[in-house]
């Protein structure tokens, strides 16, 4: 198995990629900190489930990058509320979105709590 399959993998990228579509209409003031900030952040915790898959033979340490990504949405959630607060996503698409930030952070927190269900001894 790859880090490709795993479910958390498929969602978060998933929402990055959704999330890079609707910050394209965000104004053009907010390029260099929201814009910027919200993408980053959905795209680290892709990039983390990624790591800690590889280093999955050392347990704190699959379970500490899972941390980060989980840290990292989060903070995904946190630039989500602020584009909705500011009138940049209608609600039905902030709803969406967070609907599926919350999973993603199921799926994270389900990852390190069962570890040894995904390769960690």
């Amino acid at each position: 198995m790859s880090f490709k399959d795993l479910l958390a993998f498929k969602k978060s990228f998933s929402l990055a990629m959704k999330i890079f579509e609707v910050s394209k209409s965000f104004p053009k003031e907010e390029k260099y900190s929201l814009t910027d900030q919200i993408r980053r952040s959905s795209r680290s915790v892709s990039a983390n489930i990624s790591e800690s898959y590889r280093k999955r033979q050392y347990p704190k340490h699959f379970v500490s990058k899972l941390s980060d990504a989980d840290a990292e949405n989060s903070e995904t959630y946190t630039w989500l509320l602020f584009a909705f607060k500011c009138d940049y996503l209608d609600k039905n698409t902030f709803d969406n979105l967070i609907v599926e930030n919350d999973e993603v952070g199921k799926l994270i927190n389900y990852m390190i709590n069962n570890p040894g269900k995904f390769g960690a001894t």
